[in-house]
C-alpha cells in the first residue's frame, strides 16, 4: 500500500524530466521502471484541454498522463497534496482516478505595488504559492516601482530594476506563471505627472491625475514606459494600459468618449506593433454612453435596464468603428457581477465583435483586511459566469489603495484559484473547509477554527471606532484640524454620564467587538501552539486583531471615566484617568509588535525622497512617507487624550 514513506522514485516512458515539485514530492528521483512507484508521461492526444492531466492511484502504483508540461506540473501539485494528507493523517494514499483540467484558460491575479513594496524574497515565495493554487498569470501594476531606464524620473528610488523583474519573470514562467505589465496611462497618472518635468502634459494644469490625449508628447512618454515594462516582463502576452476613472477636458470639439477612443487606439496600435494584446479597463466608454450605472444596480428590472440601453446604445454605436478590435475590454465588477446590467454589457462586446474579459476582486477598499468573507461569493459568481460565457479568462484584482498585508489576500486568492479552475464544483462552505485544511492542516479544517469570518465584524467596527459621526479615516490627513472635527470627543467630567449616553451605540459596538476579538485570539493562539502550518499568516492576523482590540478598549476606558465616581473614599475618576493615560504606552508596545511582524516581509516606509502625489481617491497608504498612515486614527486620538492631563477643563 502506498503512503508518504514509500513514494521515492518515478519513471517516464518518454524520458521526460520531472517538473518542479514542492514539499512532499520535491525529493522524488527518476529511477528505472521496476524501482519506481510513479509512472508519468505526456500525451498531446490526451482527451483533456491544455494544462489537464489524469492521475490514477492503484495499490502499489501511480500513473500520471498529462496533456503537456503544464499539466504534468499540476498533476504533481495534486499528488503533493495527497501525499501530505497521507503523512498528516497517517493513512495510505486513496485509490482514486482523477481527471483534472481548467475551465478558464487564463487565471491571473493582479499584483498592485503602487503604494508599497514587499521584500524581494516574498515575491519569489508568492510565485510558488500561486503555482500551488494553479494560477497561471500575474498582471503587475508597476506604477513607480519599476526603475524605468527611458524615463528615470518616474521610478522611485526604491524601484526594482528591469533586470530584477526579468529574473522574477523567468522564475515564474518555469512554474507556468506569465507576468504581464500594467502601466496606467490616460488617468491614474499621478505617479508620472507629479514630477515637474512632466507637468506640461497634464490635461488640467493643476491636477496630476490625467494626460492631455491630444498632445503628441503624451504618447512619447507613455510608450517609453511601455517599452521598459515590456522589457521587464519578457514572457508577457498582454499589455494592460489601464484607462479607467478618467474625466477629460473636452478639446477641439471632441467629446470625452472621442478623446478616450483617440488615446485607446494609439496605445492599442503600439501594443499590436510590439506583439502584445492590449487590455483596457472598460468603464469610461460605458459611462460616457450612459449605460454604466445598471451594471452595479441589482434592484432595477430587466425592462428598466433594456430601456436604458435602448435609449443610450446609440452613443456607443456612433463610434463602434473606433473601438479597437485587438483590445480586450476588461469588464470589472467587484460586488454586482451577476446583475443583468453587467451581463448585458459583456454580451454587447461579444455581439459587436469585441473581446471581453471580466475582473473580480479579492481586495477593494477594505481597510486592514479583505472583508465580505474575502469576497468569495463574488469571486465564485464571476468565475462561473465567465466559464458559462466561454471567456478566455478572469482577473482577480487585489488593490493596494488601503494596503492590507498581502498575506491576508491569500484566502481570496485560493478561492479564485479554486473556482477559476473548477467552476461550480464546490460550495463556498466546502471551499472554506478545504482552505483551512490546506492552509493550517487537516486537523484544523472544521468550523471550530473559522476565525477569519469572525474577525471581519470587529475590523469593520474598528474603522470608525475612534471617530466622530462626521469622521472618515481615509480623509484624516486632508483635514485642517482632524483632532477637533473627526476624532471622537472626550467625556465632560463636569457632566457625568452625558458622554456614555451620547455614545451608547459605540460602547455597545466596542463591547461586541472585544468579545469577538477575544474569541479570535483564542483560536489563533491554539493554532499557533498546536503545529499548524503557515504560522506567519496567523501572526499577521493576530496583529490585526490586536490593533482592533486597542480601539475597543479605548472606548470602554472612556466610558469608565465618564461614569466614574468616588465610592468608599476611593476616587475611581483618578484610577480611570490613569488607565486612559496608560493607553499611550499600550499603543506604543502594540505598534512595535505590529511593525515587527509586518516588516518580516513588507517594506514599511517609503524612501525619504519620495514625492507624494495629490491622492485624488484618498488612499491611506498614499498619505505618509512612513507607516503612520496605518495608525492615523489612533495617533490623533492619543494626541487628543493629552487634554486629559488637565481634565478639570474638559
Amino acid at each position: 500500500d502506498l503512503n508518504f514513506e514509500n513514494i521515492k522514485f518515478a519513471y517516464s516512458d518518454n524520458n521526460i524530466e520531472l517538473p518542479i515539485r514542492y514539499d512532499f514530492t520535491k525529493d522524488i528521483q527518476i529511477n528505472n521502471l521496476s524501482e519506481s512507484t510513479i509512472n508519468y508521461s505526456i500525451d498531446p492526444n490526451l482527451n483533456v484541454i491544455e494544462e489537464g492531466y489524469k492521475l490514477n492511484i492503484y495499490k502499489n502504483k501511480i500513473f500520471i498522463i498529462a496533456k503537456d508540461e503544464k499539466g504534468l506540473f499540476y498533476a504533481f501539485i495534486t499528488l503533493d497534496q495527497l501525499i501530505e494528507d497521507s503523512k498528516d493523517q497517517n493513512i495510505n494514499l486513496p485509490l482514486v482516478g482523477i481527471t483534472d483540467f481548467p475551465l478558464l484558460k487564463f487565471r491571473p491575479i493582479h499584483l498592485d505595488i503602487k503604494h508599497h513594496m514587499e521584500k524581494k524574497s516574498y515575491y519569489y515565495d508568492l510565485i510558488d504559492d500561486l503555482a500551488k493554487q494553479k494560477i497561471n498569470g500575474i498582471i503587475v501594476e508597476f506604477e513607480d516601482k519599476l526603475k524605468y531606464e527611458l524615463r528615470p524620473e518616474v521610478g522611485s528610488s526604491e524601484a526594482l530594476s528591469i533586470d530584477w523583474w526579468v529574473e522574477l519573470s523567468e522564475y515564474a514562467i518555469t512554474r507556468n506563471i506569465t507576468i504581464n505589465p500594467l502601466v496606467q496611462g490616460l488617468g491614474h497618472a499621478s505617479f508620472i505627472l507629479k514630477h515637474d518635468v512632466n507637468k506640461y502634459l497634464r490635461d488640467v494644469s493643476t491636477s496630476d491625475w490625467a494626460f492631455n490625449p491630444l498632445n503628441p508628447k503624451t504618447y512619447e512618454l507613455q510608450f517609453d514606459l511601455y517599452l521598459d515594462a515590456i522589457k521587464a516582463t519578457p514572457y508577457s502576452k498582454y499589455l494592460h494600459v489601464g484607462g479607467d476613472e478618467v474625466h477629460l477636458l473636452e478639446r477641439d470639439g471632441k467629446s470625452q468618449l472621442e478623446l478616450n477612443l483617440i488615446w485607446l487606439n494609439k496605445v492599442c496600435e503600439f501594443a499590436k506593433k510590439h506583439n502584445k494584446i492590449p487590455i483596457f479597463w472598460d468603464d469610461m466608454p460605458l459611462k460616457h454612453a450612459g449605460v454604466y450605472k445598471p451594471m452595479f444596480n441589482d434592484k432595477i428590472s430587466k425592462k428598466e435596464v433594456d430601456d436604458i440601453w435602448e435609449k443610450n446604445e446609440v452613443s456607443l454605436m456612433k463610434f463602434i468603428e473606433k473601438f479597437p478590435k485587438n483590445a480586450i475590454y476588461m469588464r470589472w465588477n467587484y460586488q454586482k457581477s451577476n446583475t443583468y446590467g453587467n451581463q448585458k454589457a459583456m454580451d454587447w462586446y461579444t455581439e459587436n465583435g469585441l473581446n471581453v474579459m471580466g475582473a473580480t476582486a479579492g481586495q477593494t477598499r477594505w481597510t486592514l483586511m479583505p472583508q465580505n468573507q474575502s469576497n468569495i461569493s463574488q469571486i465564485k459568481s464571476f468565475a462561473v459566469n465567465s466559464i458559462e460565457k466561454k471567456l478566455e479568462g478572469l482577473l482577480l484584482t487585489l488593490w493596494d489603495d488601503d494596503s492590507p498585508h498581502f498575506e491576508l489576500y491569500k484566502r481570496g486568492i485560493a478561492a479564485f484559484g479554486q473556482f477559476a479552475w473548477s467552476g461550480d464544483k464546490e460550495s463556498i462552505d466546502e471551499f472554506k473547509t478545504i482552505y483551512r485544511h490546506r492552509t493550517y492542516g487537516s486537523k484544523f479544517s472544521n468550523n471550530e477554527f473559522a476565525f477569519i469570518d469572525k474577525l471581519e465584524n470587529p475590523v469593520g467596527l474598528w474603522l470608525n471606532m475612534l471617530l466622530s459621526k462626521e469622521g472618515w479615516r481615509p480623509g484624516l490627513s486632508k483635514k485642517k484640524d482632524p483632532i477637533v472635527t473627526d476624532i471622537i470627543e472626550l467625556p465632560d467630567l463636569n457632566n457625568k454620564g452625558l458622554w456614555s449616553k451620547k455614545y451608547s451605540e459605540k460602547i455597545k459596538n466596542a463591547n461586541e467587538s472585544l468579545l469577538i476579538s477575544n474569541e479570535v485570539e483564542q483560536i489563533i493562539n491554539y493554532l499557533l501552539n498546536n503545529n499548524s502550518k503557515n504560522k506567519y499568516t496567523l501572526e499577521v492576523y493576530n496583529q490585526v486583531n490586536e490593533l482592533v482590540k486597542f480601539s475597543a478598549k479605548a472606548i470602554l476606558a472612556l466610558e469608565k471615566l465618564d461614569i466614574s465616581q468616588t465610592v468608599d473614599q476611593i476616587d475611581y475618576k483618578k484610577t480611570s484617568l490613569k488607565e486612559i493615560k496608560d493607553l499611550q504606552n499600550e499603543f506604543d508596545y502594540l505598534r512595535i509588535n505590529f511593525e515587527k511582524t509586518y516588516s518580516k516581509t513588507r517594506i514599511l516606509n517609503k524612501p525619504d525622497n519620495y514625492i507624494l502625489d495629490q491622492d485624488h481617491h484618498s488612499h491611506p497608504a498614499n498619505q505618509t512617507i512612513n507607516f503612520d498612515w496605518q495608525f492615523l486614527s489612533e495617533i490623533l486620538f492619543l494626541k487628543k487624550l493629552k487634554n486629559l492631563d488637565n481634565h478639570e477643563k474638559l
